[in-house]
C-alpha cells in the first residue's frame, strides 16, 4: 500500500510541470504590432514619400492581422487542449478535491490518530508526509490549468475588436495609398504608351507569349533603361505579395491545365509589389489572366502578375523595388470570420490567387529560380 501511495505521488508530482502561456503571448503581440501600425498610418500621412510610407504601412498591418490570427489560432488550439484534458480527468478532480477537502476540514489530533496504535499513526503520518506535497502540486497544477483556460476565452472574446481595428486601419491605409498614387507626379517616364497600338495588340493577341512579344509596338518615345542588373539577386528576390505556393511552375490544376508559373493563394485585398526596380510594360485586363502587371526589370526579362483586382501605375513609369502595383480581389471578412474555431486554421481565407510567370528572351521559365518560394 505504501509502495502504490509512493508511486502515485511521485507520478502527481511529475504531471505538475509549468507550461508557459505562449499562445495567450503571440496573441498580445500580435495586438501590439496592430497598434504600432496605426501609429505608422498617423505618420505615413505626412511623409515625404507618402507612397512608400503607405506601402509600408499597409503591410505592417496585413502582417499584424496575420499575427493575431496565428496568435489566436494557437490559443484555440490550446485552450481546446487544456479544455479536454480537464474534462478527462473530471472524476480525478473530484476525488483530489474531496480529499484536500477532508485533510482540511478534519481537526489536526484526528488525523494523526490511527486505529493499530502508535506505530500505525507513525507509519500513515510518513505516508500523509510524502503524499501531500505531490497533492499540493497537483492541485496548484489544475488550479493554473483552469486560470489559463480563463485567460485564453477572455483573450479570444476580446479579439473581435482588436480584429476590427486593424481592418479598420488597413482599409484607410490602402485609401490612403490609393489617393496617393494618383497624386504621384515624380516617377521617371522611360516610354509613351500608343493606346490604339494596345488595343490592336490586344485584340489581335491569343497567348501571352504573343502579347509579350508585341510589347515593344506599344512604346513610343522610349529611351535607354539604366536599372541595375538583377542577375546576381538570381533566386533571392521576395514574392510579390504576402502568401503560399498554390501551384508551382508546370504542375497541373483540377482542370488538368499546366502553365509554366507558379499560382500563389493570397488573402482579400492583399497589396502586391515590385520585387525589384523595373520599367512597367503593361497594366491592366488581357486574355483570361484578369487584371495583369507586367515588369520588365532589364532587358529581355519580364515578369508577369496576373489576376489583380485593382492596378496601380501608368504603363512605361519606372518604379523602384517595393512599390504598390496593385491589390488583390474579395472582400475583408468581418471579425468574427477571422477567429478561428476549435483551433482551426482556415486555409480557405487565402481566396484570392496570384498567377506569377517569368520570362527570358519570351520563353518562360521557372519562378522558383528567381524568387525566395519558401516565404509563402
Amino acid at each position: 500500500m505504501r509502495l502504490a501511495l509512493a508511486l502515485a505521488a511521485t507520478c502527481l508530482a511529475g504531471a505538475a510541470l509549468s507550461q508557459d502561456n505562449i499562445a495567450a503571448d503571440n496573441a498580445r503581440a500580435a495586438a501590439d504590432r496592430l497598434a504600432e501600425a496605426a501609429i505608422q498610418l498617423d505618420e505615413a500621412q505626412g511623409a515625404r514619400d507618402r507612397v512608400k510610407a503607405l506601402s509600408e504601412t499597409v503591410h505592417a498591418f496585413e502582417s499584424g492581422l496575420e499575427a493575431m490570427r496565428d496568435g489566436l489560432r494557437q490559443a484555440a488550439i490550446r485552450e481546446e487542449v487544456l479544455s479536454r484534458e480537464l474534462a478527462a480527468r473530471e472524476d480525478e478532480i473530484a476525488q483530489l478535491l474531496g480529499v484536500l477537502q477532508s485533510m482540511n476540514s478534519a481537526p489536526s489530533p484526528v488525523l494523526l490518530l490511527h486505529p493499530s496504535g502508535p506505530v500505525g499513526t507513525a507509519r500513515s503520518g510518513m505516508i500523509l508526509a510524502e503524499v501531500t506535497p505531490a497533492l499540493n502540486a497537483r492541485a496548484n497544477e489544475i488550479r493554473s490549468k483552469l486560470q489559463e483556460v480563463s485567460v485564453l476565452r477572455a483573450l479570444q472574446q476580446s479579439a473581435a475588436n482588436k480584429l476590427q481595428d486593424g481592418l479598420n486601419g488597413v482599409q484607410e491605409a490602402r485609401i490612403a495609398l490609393s489617393q496617393a498614387i494618383s497624386d504621384r507626379t515624380d516617377l521617371p517616364q522611360r516610354f509613351t504608351e500608343d493606346p490604339v497600338k494596345t488595343a490592336l495588340l490586344i485584340a489581335s493577341t491569343e497567348t501571352l507569349e504573343g502579347f509579350a512579344s508585341g510589347l515593344s509596338q506599344i512604346a513610343t518615345n522610349e529611351t535607354p533603361a539604366n536599372l541595375p542588373d538583377i542577375i546576381d539577386r538570381k533566386g533571392a528576390l521576395s514574392l510579390p505579395v504576402n502568401g503560399r505556393i498554390l501551384r508551382r511552375a508546370n504542375e497541373a490544376d483540377a482542370a488538368g491545365i499546366a502553365r509554366p508559373g507558379i499560382v500563389m493563394a493570397t488573402r482579400p485585398r492583399a497589396l502586391v509589389s515590385t520585387p525589384a526596380a523595373a520599367t512597367l510594360r503593361y497594366s491592366g485586363p488581357l486574355l483570361d489572366y484578369g487584371n495583369v502587371i507586367i515588369l520588365e526589370p532589364q532587358s529581355g526579362i519580364l515578369m508577369v502578375f496576373a489576376g489583380l483586382d485593382v492596378v496601380y501605375g501608368r504603363t512605361g513609369q519606372v518604379l523602384s523595388a517595393g512599390s504598390p502595383l496593385g491589390l488583390m480581389g474579395g472582400a475583408d471578412p468581418d471579425p468574427g470570420a477571422l477567429l478561428p474555431r476549435d483551433g482551426q486554421e482556415t486555409t480557405t481565407s487565402q481566396t484570392e490567387t496570384l498567377y506569377i510567370e517569368v520570362r527570358k528572351d519570351n520563353i518562360p521559365v521557372d519562378p522558383a529560380q528567381w524568387f525566395k518560394t519558401d516565404e509563402g
